[in-house]
């Protein structure tokens, strides 16, 4: 099994509701952002997946949230966890790399590519995971 990780960054601003504590107030967080993509097979140039197209819808996804009131999007409900982040960016760039024609989505019997993962880290110590079924 190969994998290949990216990563990008984006400053946003946002509150939690249903949180009784200091994050219930407007605040910021420079987020980084880690996108895995696990399969066990190479292309016939001996990689796993692109890193530029890897790493380019990654980057759009985050401009995307880059200086923005995150509870402003309609996608978080008004309330824009770290793992709902993390599912909005894997989203993002599923959508965004179909275009291309490269499906990054898990087939249960495919040895292609799969976007495995995106983490999102509000510090450095605290990370959100998302790896879908």
């Amino acid at each position: 099994m190969f994998e290949v990780r990216v990563e990008a960054d984006f400053a946003a601003a946002h509150f939690l509701r249903d949180y009784n504590g200091k994050c219930e107030n407007l605040h910021g967080h420079n987020y980084k952002v880690y996108a895995h993509v696990k399969g066990s097979e190479l292309n016939e140039g001996g990689m796993l997946l692109d890193f530029t197209k890897l790493k380019a819808a990654l980057r759009a996804v985050c401009k995307e949230l880059d200086h923005t009131n995150l509870n402003d999007k309609v996608f978080f409900n008004q309330n824009p966890s770290a793992e709902r982040i993390a599912v909005y960016i894997y989203e993002g760039i599923i959508a965004l790399l179909s275009k291309d024609g490269i499906d990054l989505t898990k087939k249960e019997t495919s040895k292609t590519a799969f976007l495995y993962a995106v983490d999102v880290f509000e510090t450095d110590t605290s990370r959100a995971r998302y790896i879908p079924d």
